[in-house]
């Protein structure tokens, strides 16, 4: 049984929008997607502040340092996380070999691989800014509180670091082997 790993435009926006730059998802799906994201958000934001009202303050995320030290943070866990995201559902190499080092292809193992960059990205920037890395996730949370503080953060951080993280493993991957030879 074959399997090729895929993730098209999954569950935020920041990575639709990614992957229609680089071609993975048509420009044509984007409105939808981003659509049925943000509203999937704030309607779990609603759901959850009927069901814990007033046990919790609505899973919002709000920056506990500097504007631009939470956009720094933000721009490089979304930056991170796009590129091994990139990585694994590009089909493509991005490593080079070296003698006597063991090269493990991310794309082997997706699901680790995007879930272990999520809980790296969580552990750097959790405490400075939530580790957001998902302008949906702000969003509906933000709208249910009615709490706005540093919202364009987490708007644009992600989005930013996910184009420069997919653009970025766009120029660094290798050639596919199979292509390569048969090209030769």
């Amino acid at each position: 049984m074959l399997h090729r790993p895929h993730l098209r435009s999954s569950s935020q926006p920041a990575v639709t929008i990614s992957f229609a730059v680089i071609k993975h998802i048509p420009w044509k799906n984007v409105p939808v997607y981003i659509g049925a994201q943000v509203l999937a958000s704030v309607s779990a934001a609603f759901a959850l502040k009927l069901i814990f009202h007033p046990f919790m303050s609505g899973g919002v995320t709000v920056p506990s340092v500097g504007y631009g030290q939470a956009f720094a943070a933000e721009f490089m866990v979304s930056f991170t996380l796009m590129f091994v995201v990139t990585a694994v559902a590009g089909g493509t190499r991005v490593m080079r070999e070296f003698p006597g080092i063991i090269m493990v292809q991310v794309r082997e193992f997706p699901g680790m691989m995007v879930g272990a960059t999520v809980m790296i990205n969580i552990l750097m920037a959790g405490a400075a800014t939530g580790s957001s890395m998902n302008p949906a996730r702000t969003l509906g949370p933000a709208i249910a509180a009615h709490n706005y503080k540093g919202i364009w953060i987490y708007l644009t951080a992600p989005i930013l670091g996910s184009l420069c993280g997919a653009g970025a493993y766009t120029v660094l991957k290798l050639p596919d082997r199979n292509t390569t030879m048969q090209e030769e």
